[in-house]
């Protein structure tokens, strides 16, 4: 399975995924420039977290228009996966890759920390190499990442089972004080109806050497890896 990591200037969470893909899992991984269009070559495509242009206009405005997105954007359509981290979540909402939008912080702060996070559903790529219901802790590092939507998107969303990732408490209940950033039902990842497109705010990348000490995170990239081998639930 071949990995395309997506470099834009402001960037600085891509060479962490590609460690991650290239060297702990040993599978080929390209830097991908935002000015590059060609991305067939890909089976993944991943948008890392970082201030993409510097977050100038708004998180992910300006990269939603970068030929690497545009290309992106293809890549989804013909049911490729994409994967976009914190900021990368950003820029798939801006893409329309993915509904609502990433507002400030509730307490209009940047948050830096490790979240405990419920598994929503586990019959999915993304999610099957993790139990359903299991509690993970991922860290996160965002100042824009209150997850909004109206009031009917979001019941799309449940009624979709396209929450993948819920911000809980250490036994799995969805509360406002185990929620960092004000995010509308606790919401922490979600991914599009086909399945095929996931944004999440927390950072799977940080958790997956075991030289750090969790490795809750890479179970989600090993999963697309159990899918290319034919192994799934």
């Amino acid at each position: 399975m071949k990995f395309g990591v997506i470099v834009f200037p402001g960037s600085n969470c891509d060479r962490d995924v590609a460690m991650v893909t290239r060297d702990l899992l040993q599978q080929p991984t390209r830097m991908v420039w935002h000015e590059d269009s060609d991305l067939s070559d890909l089976d993944v495509v991943i948008v890392p977290g970082g201030f993409s242009y510097g977050d100038y206009l708004r998180c992910g405005a300006i990269a939603r228009f970068s030929p690497a997105m545009q290309a992106t954007i293809k890549h989804a359509e013909q049911g490729k996966f994409v994967l976009g981290i914190c900021n990368g979540f950003q820029v798939l909402t801006e893409a329309g890759l993915l509904p609502g939008a990433l507002m400030r912080n509730r307490d209009l702060h940047f948050v830096c920390d490790r979240v405990p996070l419920k598994v929503e559903r586990a019959d999915l790529p993304w999610t099957q190499a993790y139990q359903p219901g299991q509690i993970i802790t991922l860290p996160i590092a965002h100042g824009e990442g209150c997850y909004y939507a109206d009031a009917q998107t979001l019941k799309d969303l449940e009624a979709n089972r396209q929450v993948l990732f819920r911000y809980c408490t250490l036994t799995g209940e969805s509360t406002v004080e185990s929620n960092p950033n004000g995010s509308l039902n606790n919401i922490a990842g979600i991914c599009n109806r086909r399945g095929n497109v996931l944004g999440m705010m927390p950072h799977p990348e940080r958790a997956s050497d075991p030289m750090l000490g969790n490795t809750d995170g890479i179970h989600l990239f090993k999963g697309l890896l159990q899918m290319a081998m034919g192994i799934g639930r």
